[in-house]
């Protein structure tokens, strides 16, 4: 039920940048929101969204000079928070293989 809630999320977001521009190359609105999408769900994601290859969205980035993490931001809290909880475990007595 979640995945069919995602896939009309994304199927929406595709039709939107579709709508955005017709024709053989992609006009500057469209860039424009797939550097948006970028920015919230990162590269790899928003190529499976808006069924584009990964290289056009990685050559839009140098081109237009566009920062991208290698992740999102929650990975990084998500680890810490790992770590956290690992080294308390180990200080308690339980071992991680």
């Amino acid at each position: 039920m979640i995945r069919a809630l995602v896939e009309q999320a994304n199927e929406e977001k595709r039709d939107w940048f579709e709508s955005l521009g017709r024709g053989y190359r992609y006009n500057r609105e469209q860039k424009a929101y797939g550097f948006e999408l970028i920015r919230e769900s990162g590269v790899r994601a928003t190529a499976r969204i808006l069924n584009i290859p990964r290289r056009t969205l990685q050559r839009w980035c140098r081109k237009h000079q566009v920062f991208v993490r290698r992740c999102p931001s929650w990975v990084y809290e998500w680890a810490e928070r790992r770590r956290k909880k690992r080294t308390f475990w180990q200080r308690i007595g339980y071992s991680y293989q």
